[in-house]
């Protein structure tokens, strides 16, 4: 496991940010983690990148114990967080070398090591451009490849695409797959479930500072109902008809919408049935589809909702409001880098 947690606290006061988090996540894999506002995303991260210390439990990343040895985490992991780290004076090349040199690379690996960057990210073009010029996507990719100036066995994200548009979004999660074709561990967390959804190998649903439900998206799909066939028709007058031809004990029908709606276990058996059955009735469908739940779904069954649940990508970008203000407070005294 590139990332291990078991029965990790963390309190601020009354306040409990972690009540005994478990996790766990294979080398080479992208893990999503999921939450409301104020759930313990962010309070996680910080804790697995060495940043805070956490009050009880083990956690290892890399194969190393976060409160024993944190300099060997640190050496192993990079870390990408809700807001850009760059000096918008200088160019793309040089910010990279800034981060080499304060990495301890020598001038020369410094500047080797930017070209290699700038080029993988499909930056070369505009690597002597200020960042002050740069796009969104484009200033988060370099973020990103910042992230990786000392090729990090682990990755952290923190929300890396909140305030992106659908353009740029594109292009971090371009660039996400890449690595991790690479080999690169990236554990991710996000409110937008479409991101989670395209990219994570897993996903853990977070709620209260521990782990609700866990699995691959059609998993956790699965867990809150079965796929739907949907049966739009052209004429009103089709549906007692189209009703009686598909007969179901969780039949649905919208007359408004002039939709009929059934759950089934073989998505292309149901639609082969249900198509046969409507030519042969001689009813006329204007669309005929499968409905899966979606993660949507899932979030708010999981987790309750509530108002600061996202709804995809027009959600909210919050962190872990709350335990994230003690947190802000603390980290003088706790942060261990």
């Amino acid at each position: 496991m590139a990332i291990s947690v078991e029965g990790a606290h963390k309190r601020y006061g009354e306040k409990r940010a972690l009540d005994g988090l478990d996790l766990e996540v294979p080398a080479g894999t992208v893990h999503a983690v999921l939450g409301p506002n104020g759930a313990g995303k962010t309070t996680a991260v910080r804790v697995m990148s060495t940043l805070l210390r956490h009050d009880e439990g083990v956690v290892r990343v890399a194969g190393h114990d976060v409160r024993e040895d944190p300099a060997a985490v640190r050496a192993r992991i990079g870390l990408l967080g809700q807001h850009a780290a760059l000096d918008e004076k200088l160019d793309g090349r040089q910010n990279l070398e800034m981060f080499g040199r304060l990495h301890h690379l020598g001038s020369r690996r410094a500047g080797s090591r930017a070209d290699e960057l700038l080029a993988r990210f499909d930056l070369a073009d505009t690597g002597r451009k200020p960042v002050a010029q740069y796009s969104g996507g484009m200033r988060r990719r370099l973020d990103l490849a910042a992230s990786l100036i000392t090729d990090p066995q682990v990755l952290f994200l923190d929300e890396p695409t909140t305030g992106l548009d659908p353009r740029g979004r594109a292009e971090v999660w371009g660039a996400v797959r890449s690595l991790v074709g690479g080999g690169t561990t990236v554990l991710l967390t996000t409110q937008y479930l479409e991101e989670a959804d395209r990219l994570a190998d897993r996903i853990s649903l977070v709620d209260a500072g521990r782990v609700a439900a866990e699995g691959t998206a059609d998993e956790l799909k699965a867990r809150v109902g079965s796929d739907r066939i949907v049966v739009v028709l052209r004429e009103a007058a089709d549906l007692a008809r189209a009703a009686e031809r598909l007969p179901h004990p969780d039949l649905s029908v919208d007359r408004d919408a002039l939709t009929l709606s059934f759950p089934v276990r073989d998505r292309m058996a149901g639609l082969t049935r249900t198509l046969r059955a409507l030519e042969e009735g001689g009813i006329e469908a204007a669309d005929l589809s499968v409905r899966r739940p979606t993660l949507d779904e899932v979030f708010l069954r999981l987790t309750g909702g509530g108002p600061d649940a996202p709804g995809g990508p027009g959600g909210p970008s919050g962190t872990d409001s709350g335990a994230d203000d003690a947190a802000a407070t603390d980290e003088k005294a706790e942060a261990t880098a």
